[in-house]
Order: structure tokens, then sequence, then C-alpha cells
């Protein structure tokens, strides 16, 4: 039927197509009308019509007096093979939550079996923490023999670890934690097999992915990742701050009668905006850069989260410019200057804050 369709609107003399973005159902649609007319995918949010009216023919009329009044704002859709390394991306997201999870559930019944392993050894997983487990699964229970598979620095807390692994570990208890370590390999193979095929996917992008990578604390997978959510072609964004806008990094616009009311960030795409607080928090801990330097003053006064989700944006912004003029990132040029400047407010901040306390304290 949608091969048919094509023919339908063509002998029909149509050249734009619009529908809503619900769930995955547009897609199929999409796929096939793709390269015969030019699509617009709208979200529904922004074309209810007047409540009442609501039919599946009313609403189709209704996109389509949007559509001719020029009135629909379309949704970034990406090429072929971006869509693709999007898909693979996002199930490897997913794969990790869901590995995460049966790790937390293994840790829950290592504490149901009265076995503190989490007290001393700050990885269960970590090879010690492995080794562990797999005396476990062997039938293995007796306290010191457990703690022989200490490796490094673990090695001289063995008895420590004996005393966290003196619990009450049951036929059950095992086949529960044998379920689990399926459950996780089983996840591990999954994401080493997504890995392996996103870089296939993304390697006519190696340039863009090695530009990407020269911003502070963004790694390989994060570069894949950020191409994956916008793509290369930055033509599809009027500028930074709309890409920024469609992202959900930055505060949005909400005021009435003259009064503002909340201007909290927008939703945005949750993928990317999770990589971008990722890739704050490691271009955090990097030395003598800008983003760092940036991270801590606005963490200090506003706290971390704000502070990751600012950095992410300027990283947001600094990945515009990088895929748009095929540059590497460049520390900005005045960040001594802004440093010294930064430095000479929070020295000022602080003056003002002595003589109020030195006012309230006379009086």
């Amino acid at each position: 039927d949608l091969e048919q369709l094509i023919g339908w609107l063509q002998n029909h003399g149509v050249t734009h197509v619009a529908m809503e973005s619900t769930g995955v159902y547009w897609k199929p649609v999409y796929y096939v009308l793709e390269g015969y007319f030019e699509l617009l995918v709208v979200n529904a949010r922004h074309i209810k019509n007047v409540p009442g009216h609501k039919t599946d023919k009313k609403d189709s009329e209704w996109i389509v007096k949007l559509l001719l009044s020029g009135l629909l704002k379309s949704s970034f859709v990406p090429e072929a093979t971006i869509r693709f390394a999007r898909t693979l991306f996002r199930h490897r997201k997913k794969f990790i939550n869901q590995r995460s999870r049966a790790k937390n559930r293994l840790q829950n019944i290592l504490e149901d079996a009265n076995i503190k392993l989490s007290s001393v050894v700050s990885d269960v997983f970590s090879k010690t923490g492995l080794a562990i487990i797999e005396q476990l699964l062997a039938g293995v229970v007796d306290p010191w023999q457990l703690a022989n598979q200490a490796r490094g620095s673990l090695i001289r807390k063995k008895e420590e670890l004996a005393k966290s692994l003196h619990g009450r570990f049951s036929d059950q208890h095992r086949f529960m934690l044998r379920m689990l370590m399926d459950s996780i390999r089983n996840h591990n193979r999954s994401i080493e097999e997504l890995e392996v095929q996103l870089e296939q996917v993304v390697s006519p992008f190696v340039q863009e992915l090695e530009l990407l990578q020269t911003i502070p604390g963004v790694s390989k997978i994060a570069s894949i990742g950020i191409i994956s959510e916008i793509g290369v072609d930055m033509g599809q964004f009027v500028s930074a701050k709309h890409l920024a806008s469609w992202s959900g990094v930055c505060p949005g616009n909400n005021e009435s009668a003259g009064k503002k009311m909340s201007s909290r960030v927008t939703q945005g795409n949750k993928y990317l905006k999770t990589i971008l607080i990722e890739t704050s928090w490691a271009s955090s801990h990097t030395l003598n850069t800008y983003l760092s330097f940036r991270y801590y003053s606005i963490a200090k006064r506003r706290g971390k989260k704000k502070a990751a989700m600012a950095v992410g944006h300027d990283i947001l912004n600094a990945a515009y410019h990088i895929l748009k003029d095929k540059t590497p990132y460049r520390e900005p040029k005045l960040r001594q200057e802004i440093i010294d400047q930064r430095r000479k407010s929070e020295l000022e901040r602080l003056e003002r804050r002595i003589q109020k306390l030195k006012t309230l304290a006379s009086n």
C-alpha cells in the first residue's frame, strides 16, 4: 500500500507531505516517500486543533491547512547513515542501563546473603570482585578462601575482606547470582558488538570525529554519540543558538503580560543532553582548560548540576562551529583575561560579603 501511495500522490501533483511524529509509526511512511517528496515530520504538540474536533480525518485536514499556510516547522530528520548510527548508539545506551540494573540486583543478592563485599571493594565488578563472585558460583563459601582472591592494593586488606565475606550464601543465592552474571556477560557482548558496528557505520566521518575529540572531555564514544544525534551537516540548524534550543541545553522563553515566567531548560533531545552532561563532567577534570574553569566558577555559585548544564551548552556550541568550519577546538583567546576578570569579580563579591557581615555584627 505504501508503494502505491507514491504513485497516487504523484498523480495528484503532490510535492510536499506532512505527518505527525507519532512514536515510530511515521518512520515506515517517511522511508518509503523519502526522495520523492519534500517531507515534513511535525511535533504533534505544535499542531493541536481546536478542542472538540479530534478525529483522524479532521487532524489530516488541519495539517493540510497548516502546511498550505506555511505554518509547519519540520523536525530534524538526519540522513540514512546518521539515522542508523543514532539507532545503534541509543541501543547501546539502553543495554548499558540494563547492565547497570543487573549489577545493582546482583549487589542486592550479595547483601541479602550478608556478604558486604561493597564495604571493602570500591567496585564489586573489579578483578578482585569478579574473582570472588566466580568462587561463590563454584561453591566456595569459606571467607579466607574467598579473600585469597584479592588483587593489587586489596591484598593488604585480606583480613578486612574476609570479615566482609562471612555471610549466609545459600543455593538460592547462587542460582540468582549465576543468572545475573549471565545477563551481565550477555549485555557486555551486545555492547561490544554495537560499538564495533558503530565504528563501521561512522567510518565516513573520521575527520569530524577527530575534530570533536579536540574538545576537552570529549572521548571517542562521546564524539560518535554527538554525530549520531546532530549529524555533520550544520546547515540543518540556523545557528548554534538554534541547535542549543533544539537540544534542550539552554533556558526557554516564557513571558506573558510583561511578566517573565519560569525559563527552565526545555525538554529537547534527552539522548544528546545526556552525552553533553557526561562530557561536561569529564571536562571538569581536565587541567588548565577554559571548560574546567567555567565549570568550577559556576558550580561554587549555583551548584554542580547547573554548572554541568552550562558547560554542556558550551561543548555543543563548540561542536557546532567545529563541524561547520571543519576546524579543531581552540581555547578562547581571552581565556587568561577571563580567568583574571572572574577572580577579580570573586574577590569583590567576597569583600562585599565581608563588609555586609561587619555591618550586621556592629548592629
